[in-house]
């Protein structure tokens, strides 16, 4: 799978570049997302603070990512196509 955010990404990066994670973020009770100071903080001071792992919440970001890239592609050949 390919890796679009690292532990090192700021959730203001991660924000910009799929605002579609936010459903993720809430689901683990990352709801701080909106606040000044989290969009300051990579998702592995992030992940720390909510007591979860930084390397599995990466790999789950991952995957919505890759997911939410693949849908868009999907609906923009299926438009090309009409």
């Amino acid at each position: 799978m390919e890796a679009y955010v690292n532990k090192k990404t700021y959730i203001s990066e991660l924000l910009q570049i799929d605002p579609n994670v936010v459903p993720a973020l809430l689901q683990i009770g990352m709801g701080c997302y909106m606040c000044p100071a989290s969009l300051g903080e990579t998702i592995e001071q992030a992940a720390y603070v909510h007591g979860i792992d930084p390397d599995d919440l990466v790999d789950d970001l991952n995957m919505v990512i890759a997911d939410d890239l693949k849908r868009k592609a999907e609906e923009e050949a299926a438009q090309s196509q009409a």
